[in-house]
């Protein structure tokens, strides 16, 4: 048994399934992470909507996040993907994930995760593409009034991605259609040998 809190959960019993939409402002992480909710009956958060005011004030003006300003908010995060796990829900969760660390606070949502293992329920998929894509996406986003994160902290989201091979994330081009991405990422997830009989 593993316990957290006043709760105790039995080791391997659970069905749920987590994809966390990774990647920087302006790569899809909404767009995508909604349309594979969709199209796999399961539930879509975004990690945004977690933020508190106080860090999207920060954003809005400019202002890098700091680890002080993260770290609670992806405990939140974690906790929410617990519960849904737990539940045996299928979860997608859009959200930067920049950094390994922060991807293993996630994992950790897993009840049965070994950190440092990342063998995890939580999958990662960066979406992945040229700055300039990104910069023009975020511009137009700005214009429409449809983001608080301005373009200009594009960059220092680029300068702290970090990826490990060893962590299995799965790369996928952000400048292909939503469908062929959505396809892309069902596929990795459930293999044609699994799918058969879906």
């Amino acid at each position: 048994m593993l316990y957290l809190g006043e709760e105790s959960v039995t080791l391997l019993t659970f069905k749920g399934i987590a994809v966390v939409i990774m990647g920087v402002s302006g790569a899809g992480k909404s767009t995508i992470g909604e349309m594979l909710a969709k199209f796999m009956n399961g539930s879509f958060l975004d990690a945004d909507d977690y933020h508190p005011l106080s860090n999207k004030e920060k954003m809005h003006k400019g202002i890098p996040l700091t680890d002080e300003d993260r770290i609670p908010w992806l405990e939140t995060l974690q906790d929410t993907l617990r519960e849904s796990l737990i539940s045996g829900k299928f979860v997608i969760l859009g959200c930067s994930a920049l950094q390994k660390r922060y991807r293993n606070i996630l994992r950790s949502a897993d009840p049965n995760y070994d950190v440092g293992s990342y063998a995890s329920v939580v999958k990662f998929v960066l979406l992945d593409a040229p700055a300039e894509v990104l910069a023009a996406r975020l511009e137009k986003r700005a214009a429409e009034g449809n983001h608080f994160m301005p373009a200009k902290l594009l960059q220092s989201q680029l300068d702290l991605l970090q990826i490990d091979e060893l962590e299995g994330i799965f790369k996928v081009d952000a400048t292909l259609s939503p469908q062929t991405i959505i396809s892309i990422i069902y596929t990795w997830i459930f293999p044609p040998q699994e799918n058969k009989n879906l």
